[in-house]
């Protein structure tokens, strides 16, 4: 079975920019699916290397002025079960180059800065018993896929960590959190947790995957009263968690936030500023589908993923298309044998078009079934559109989906399963 198109008008002659379709014009799904690729701009971050013989002289130095500072060290020092000052004739663990350079990159390379550093590290995490933190169980499942929570990795195989602290607009949910001192440190503990278990996923290997993204949700945040615990939150990992986060992506942002970003931005080292995405409200999933694949972004930012679907291994890919303003795209699935099963889900970044699906019948004078009547989907809808048909006769599906009554290009996605008929 493979996805085709609707017949399309014969191509227009090749010149240097594309022409832009006119008003309620139809184009092929093929041409939605390359137009996606201009979605996946150039990353502004360029992450660091741990690769030796990509550093410069001078960081390579700070490295060696680090081991000798540590190798004076009478007591063993390991972090993320990372050996920092091993015994000399212990066999080397690349893993060990990784993590002093983040905590040199943390303090711009000046050695004793970093060494200062590290110390304090080691020292709060046996404090704060950070190794045993992730076989607790702190009361918070109730807030797990919900405030905080590990979820997939994105194109380039990043870990992604997702926040979002809107539930506790409700003063109910507030107080049973943070309504007093004990409350407060159960929470900063099980925030911890989360990240002990996105390190947990890195290699911290050079040139494997050593941060995670970090993708936070403003919507319905009550900035004030979470201010302390926002702020607990914020010291504990820049001080105990450096350069672990590759990329820091915001979204459903206020406006009063974005002005926000622009008055400090002068402010901010261009390291810093490379590593922020900004997505207001309404542009999630385009902002999303650029570092993630649909199938790994969660339902509740326009993706395809739902909380438990990942227990069992890695989704099946979803395939990635544009939709421009004033298009009507058809999407056909052919060669569904007699008493096949299909099910799809298909999600549009925004959505405010109409959808509708059919099957129709291979053979010739069969009738055309409808599957879903065409119906307006609402720019607040929070789940996929979800189809399953069993089919009576060898055919085809065709999904319609318009979106003539917009000006605005909108990305989608969809991916769909066959179960061929029983023997």
């Amino acid at each position: 079975m493979s996805p085709t198109t609707a017949a399309s008008p014969a191509p227009a002659p090749a010149t240097d920019a594309p022409p832009k379709p006119s008003p309620g014009a139809k184009r092929s799904l093929m041409g939605s699916l390359i137009d996606a690729t201009a979605l996946l701009r150039a990353a502004s971050f360029k992450e660091d290397s741990y690769v030796a013989a990509a550093l410069p002289a001078s960081d390579l130095r700070a490295l060696a002025d680090l081991r000798a500072l540590l190798a004076t060290h009478p007591d063993q020092i390991s972090i993320w079960g990372v050996p920092l000052n091993p015994p000399s004739d212990a066999p080397a663990d690349e893993r060990t180059d990784v993590v002093l350079l983040k905590f040199l990159r943390a303090r711009d390379f000046r050695v004793r800065d970093a060494h200062a550093m590290l110390l304090r590290c080691a020292a709060w995490r046996a404090e704060f018993r950070a190794d045993a933190v992730l076989d607790e169980d702190l009361g918070f499942k109730d807030l797990e896929g919900i405030v905080a929570y590990m979820h997939g990795w994105d194109r380039e195989g990043h870990p992604v960590c997702y926040n979002a602290y809107g539930v506790f607009k409700d003063r109910d949910m507030y107080d049973r959190v943070f309504g007093d001192g004990d409350r407060l440190s159960r929470f900063l503990r099980w925030r911890v947790q989360i990240m002990e278990r996105g390190v947990r996923a890195l290699q911290l290997r050079p040139g494997g995957v050593n941060a995670i993204i970090q993708v936070t949700d403003l919507k319905d945040m009550p900035k004030r009263e979470l201010r302390a615990a926002s702020n607990q939150i914020l010291s504990l990992f820049q001080d105990n968690y450096p350069e672990m986060v590759a990329r820091k992506v915001f979204v459903n942002v206020p406006w009063y936030f974005s002005v926000l970003f622009s008055m400090i931005s002068p402010f901010l080292t261009e390291r810093t500023k490379s590593k922020f995405v900004i997505a207001r409200e309404g542009n999630v999933a385009e902002t999303l589908f650029k570092f993630i694949r649909p199938e790994l972004v969660p339902v509740q930012y326009g993706g395809l993923s739902r909380a438990s679907e990942l227990e069992n291994g890695p989704p099946k890919p979803a395939s990635e298309f544009t939709i421009k303003g004033g298009e009507k795209v058809f999407l056909e699935i052919d060669g569904i044998e007699a008493g096949a099963t299909i099910t799809l889900d298909l999600v549009v970044g925004g959505w405010e078009l109409e959808y509708g699906a059919e099957y129709v019948p291979a053979a010739e004078g069969g009738y055309t079934l409808c599957v879903e009547r065409t119906r307006k989907v609402p720019a607040a809808a929070a789940e996929p559109v979800h189809n399953a048909f069993t089919a009576k006769e060898p055919g085809k599906m065709v999904l319609s989906i318009d979106n003539s009554g917009s000006r605005k290009r909108k990305v989608a996605a969809y991916r769909y399963f066959v179960r061929k008929p029983s023997a």
